[in-house]
C-alpha cells in the first residue's frame, strides 16, 4: 500500500513540475511577444504606417535569409529564436523590426496589390537590404529609438562573407558602412552624443570599419557627393 501512495505521489510531483515547466515556457514567450508589440507598433504609429503588419514571435530557428524575407512579403514581421540572441535592448529589437517594416511596406504597392513587389523582394532580397537599412534609421528616429543599435544589432548578427558578388546579401562591412553613413549625415546628434560609445559591440565595429570611415572623412573634407566604393 505504502508503495502505491508513493508511486501515486511521486506521479502527482513529476506533472506539477511539468506543468510549472510549461507555465514558465508560455510566460517567457507572452513577454517577448508583448515587447515585440509595443516596440513595433510604437515604430508604425509613431511614422504614421496606416497598412496593416503583425509582429510574431517564433521560438523555432529561422532557417535561412529566403525564409526571412518571405515571412515579410506576407507581411508579418517574425522575430526568431537565433535573432533574438543578438538583441540586448529595445534600440536593438527596434532596428530588427523597423527594417523588416521596411521590407513589408514594399510589398503594398505597385503591380498586383504588391504582389510583383513581394516576389522581386524574394527573388533578389540583396537589392532592397540597403534600402530596408536606411528607411529602418528613420523608422527609429521618428519613433524615439537610437539608429546606432542598428548598428550594433547588424555587427553582432550578420558574419562578414568573402564575396559579395553571387550573394543573397551585401557585404556586413558594405551596410555598416552605408548605415553610418546614412546617420552621420542625417542625424549627426547620434553621432555626436553617442550612448553606445563604450559598449564593445560598438567599440569593435569601429575596430574593424576604420578603412571605410578614413573614406568617409575624405569625402566630407572635399564636400564630394560621390557615392563611396566602401568594402
Amino acid at each position: 500500500m505504502k508503495k502505491i501512495l508513493l508511486l501515486i505521489m511521486t506521479l502527482i510531483i513529476s506533472n506539477a513540475n511539468v506543468f510549472a515547466i510549461e507555465d514558465s515556457v508560455i510566460e517567457r514567450e507572452q513577454t517577448i511577444q508583448e515587447k515585440i508589440n509595443d516596440v513595433g507598433f510604437k515604430i508604425l504609429n509613431a511614422n504614421k504606417i496606416d497598412k496593416r503588419i503583425i509582429f510574431v514571435y517564433d521560438k523555432s530557428e529561422r532557417a535561412s535569409l529566403l525564409k526571412s524575407t518571405e515571412d515579410v512579403t506576407k507581411r508579418q514581421i517574425v522575430l526568431y529564436e537565433n535573432d533574438i540572441k543578438y538583441i540586448t535592448n529595445k534600440d536593438e529589437l527596434a532596428a530588427f523590426l523597423a527594417r523588416g517594416i521596411s521590407l513589408a511596406l514594399k510589398s503594398y504597392g505597385g503591380i498586383w496589390n504588391g504582389g510583383l513587389s513581394a516576389i522581386q523582394i524574394k527573388a533578389a532580397p540583396k537589392m532592397y537590404e540597403m534600402y530596408a537599412d536606411k528607411r529602418a534609421v528613420d523608422f527609429m528616429v521618428n519613433a524615439g529609438y537610437n539608429p546606432i543599435g542598428l548598428i550594433t544589432f547588424i555587427n553582432k548578427a550578420f558574419p562578414q562573407k568573402r564575396f559579395d558578388t553571387f550573394s543573397y546579401q551585401n557585404l556586413t562591412s558594405k551596410r555598416l558602412a552605408v548605415i553610418y553613413e546614412y546617420i552621420y549625415t542625417k542625424y549627426p546628434y547620434f553621432i555626436a552624443n553617442n550612448i553606445y560609445q563604450n559598449s564593445e559591440s560598438y567599440q569593435n565595429f569601429l575596430l574593424n570599419s576604420s578603412y571605410n570611415r578614413k573614406l568617409l572623412e575624405e569625402k566630407i573634407k572635399n564636400k564630394s557627393t560621390e557615392e563611396l566604393d566602401y568594402e
